[in-house]
Parts: structure tokens; C-alpha cells; sequence
């Protein structure tokens, strides 16, 4: 079977950037894997297409070979790694053996125990930013809380300043960008220089954990290096990793939450009275909303998905955010339920092997945040809920303005 095209112009329209779920809709009712114009470039859009790529990693690589960029014509053209040092092997974006070897050298900073632990200090980045966010009953919540809250546990995590919280957030989200589809020439010159910037940082303070390792996550890796288990520009790669996705997800999830909170009076009050279905409004929020729309897969070898025939070396699009809302494996997707059984049974932090290993912390932050948020307020409105970001990938809030009392 041949996969039926979709329109780049359609995939990249603004109003599918905004609300993707129409058009995601639409794809699934015509088959589970489409073509986007004449590129390599497919989607995978139904439970059963995304699950079994997850499932033949033998046929679908997560190595990053190339991103799908749209031109200004229309079409689509990919923009390969081979312009940022290469097709990445490190951590999410390698296969196993590599994946797993790096998977155990930082698994010791994200168990249970480890974790837990760091519940007392994103109470206190909690505290901190929301004493310093509200003015007379307002807060910009993007700005003060979601983008840099996540980025102050990952850098006390990793083992650097907190001071650095800004710059690394700033950098972080500029790596991220490399992946929108989106980009102009000059963003594309700003991502590149702020990456060079964060591969300087990182630099820096690798070679000094290696000089004096401590018992933080790039001392892990610093071990590793005087060890001869990992060389020093793998390390740093795999931190440039760690920061760049580290932060996202969580700040993604805090935004919608909240905005989802604060625009349903009815769902807030729920919440207020029975703070134990917080758990279950996380994962409700995660499935309607994946933080990361998509992943990227390389196809190895000619291979067929759910019938559909995939030539060597095209790349297949993941869209979480699609199977999330597949009516042949959720009841009313488009609904949020608190009562919807199996609330973990989402797509939003992957699946497989490479099942993304901070969900644990993004749900303690969240869960953490979203608690003391409702005890320091008696009510939460949107004042203005700014637009999501443009990207293909990345599923956050520009900006979220609320009135608090």
C-alpha cells in the first residue's frame, strides 16, 4: 500500500500549528501512515502505527539522522544533523547497546530515592519564584515559574549553578529550535550560536568535574571519563541533551496545566476540593496536550508499517499527540475525564526502550507546583493565554498571564 499524501502547507499552517488536532483527526480517518507531499518524510498518526514502530527498533532507529523543514514554496526538504555536528548516537537519539550503556551511567541520579529527594527543593524554587512573580494579584506564570523552575532542579541535578538558571534555560530552548520546522535563516543563526555557547559551558564545567568529581550527575559522567568508559565529547554531548530536553517537558506541562485549570471553573473547584485527583489531572493533561508532539525515526531498511510501504533511509514522524486521541484505544478522546481508567496509559513521555527517563521528576514537579499553587490561592483566572510555540515538535505556551487571589 502507498501512504497518502498530506500537504506540507496543511502540516505547517498556522492553524494546525495552534490546534493540530483537527488535522490529526482527519489523518487517522484516512490511514494509520501518510506522506508528507513527495519528501521522505511520513507521519505515523494511529495507537497501533506508533506503538509498533516503538516496538522494531531492528527497522526504526531514534538516532536523529535529519528534521523536516518547511520552504517557502510549500514544500518540505530536511535539514540534516550533518549542519550541527552529525547524526546524534547519545542518550535519547541512540539505539541500544549505546542507549543503554548511556541510560546506566545517568540512572543513578533519576531512582526513586534520588528523586524524592529533590521534593524539599522545588517546594523552595517554588516558594521563591511565586513570592517574586506576583504583583498585585498578577503573575506572567510562563516566564516566573514554567520555564525556569524546571531548568533550577535540572541544573542542581546535573551539578551545576543555580545562578546559571537564565542563560541555560535560554540555550536549552534554543536547541530545542533546531527541531520546529519552522525556522528562518536568522533563527537558525541564533540557535547555532547559542548551542556553541552551551557546548562552551558545558566544556567548562565538565573538565572541572573531571579534575574533582562530586556526587551530582556530570560527576557521573566526569568518573565515567577518568574511567576510560566515555570520552570527554560524548559526555558533553549527552549533556547538551540533558539540557536542551530537560527543562522542556516540564515547562510545557506546568503551562497547560494550568492554563487547563485556570480556564475550567468547574475542574478547578474539583481540584480544590479533592487535591488527590491531582494525579490523575496530570496524566489527563499529558494525554490531551504531550509536551513533545512528536519524535523523529530513521528508517533502516525497506519495511512496511501497518501496510503501508517505507523505502531505507526516509524518516517516520511519531505524533504522540495523535495516538493519544485515537478512538479505537480511548473512550471519547477528546474529553477530559478524571475517571479515565488507566490514566498512565499515554504516549506522552514515549514508549519502549526509550520511555523517557525524567518522568518521574516531571510528575513530582508538577505535582509539587500544582499542590502549593492551590494552597496559596483561593482562585485562578486566565488574564491572557499567548500562543503555542511555532513548532512541529515542541507543545508550550509563548506566555500565560493570570489573575490570582
Amino acid at each position: 500500500m502507498i501512504a497518502c499524501p498530506v500537504d506540507p502547507a496543511e502540516f505547517f499552517s498556522a492553524e494546525a500549528i495552534q490546534d493540530p488536532y483537527p488535522l490529526y483527526e482527519r489523518l487517522r480517518s484516512a490511514g494509520p501512515v501518510h506522506q508528507v507531499g513527495d519528501s521522505g518524510f511520513y507521519l505515523a498518526c494511529s495507537w497501533p502505527a506508533i506503538t509498533e514502530v516503538a516496538a522494531r527498533p531492528q527497522d526504526f532507529s531514534s538516532n536523529l539522522t535529519a528534521t523536516m523543514t518547511y520552504t517557502a514554496d510549500g514544500g518540505v526538504v530536511p535539514f540534516p544533523m550533518d549542519g550541527v555536528g552529525g547524526a546524534t548516537h547519545i542518550l535519547v537519539t541512540a539505539d541500544d547497546p549505546v542507549h543503554a550503556a548511556h541510560r546506566k551511567l545517568v540512572l543513578s541520579q533519576f531512582t526513586a530515592k534520588g528523586v524524592a529527594a529533590l521534593g524539599p527543593l522545588i517546594h523552595d524554587v517554588f516558594e521563591q519564584q511565586w513570592a517574586a512573580g506576583v504583583v498585585d494579584g498578577r503573575i506572567e506564570w510562563m516566564d516566573t515559574v514554567a520555564n525556569r523552575l524546571p531548568m533550577m532542579i535540572v541544573a542542581r541535578l546535573i551539578g551545576v549553578p543555580d545562578v546559571d538558571t537564565d542563560r541555560l534555560a535560554h540555550w536549552g530552548c534554543a536547541t530545542t529550535q533546531l527541531l520546529d520546522g519552522l525556522m528562518s535563516a536568522e533563527e537558525l543563526a541564533a540557535s547555532m550560536t547559542a548551542i556553541t555557547e552551551l557546548s562552551g559551558y558545558i566544556v567548562e564545567h565538565l573538565a572541572r568535574a573531571i579534575e574533582d568529581p562530586h556526587d551530582d550527575l556530570i560527576g557521573e559522567l566526569a568518573r565515567a571519563c577518568r574511567g576510560g568508559q566515555l570520552s570527554e565529547f560524548t559526555a558533553q554531548l549527552i549533556l547538551v541533551s540533558l539540557f536542551s530536553a530537560g527543562g522542556e517537558s516540564t515547562a510545557s506541562l506546568l503551562g497547560t496545566a494550568v492554563s487547563t485549570m485556570a480556564g475550567s471553573p468547574q475542574l478547578q473547584e474539583q481540584l480544590r476540593n479533592s487535591p488527590e485527583l491531582l494525579g490523575a489531572f496530570i496524566e489527563e493533561t499529558l494525554r490531551l496536550e504531550p509536551p513533545f508532539r512528536a519524535h523523529y525515526r530513521h528508517v533502516l531498511r525497506d519495511t512496511d508499517l501497518c501496510g503501508v510501504r517505507l523505502p531505507a533511509d526516509s524518516r517516520v514522524l511519531l505524533l504522540w499527540g495523535a495516538a493519544n486521541r485515537d478512538p479505537q484505544h480511548f473512550e471519547a478522546p477528546d474529553e477530559f475525564r478524571l475517571d479515565r481508567p488507566n490514566s498512565k496509559g499515554h504516549l506522552s513521555f514515549g514508549r519502549g526502550v526509550h520511555f523517557c527517563l525524567g518522568a518521574p521528576l516531571a510528575r513530582l514537579e508538577a505535582t509539587t507546583v500544582l499542590r502549593l499553587m492551590l494552597e496559596r490561592t483561593t482562585w485562578i483566572e486566565t488574564v491572557d493565554v499567548g500562543p503555542w510555540l511555532p513548532s512541529v515538535l515542541a507543545r508550550r505556551h509563548s506566555s500565560l498571564e493570570l489573575a490570582v487571589r
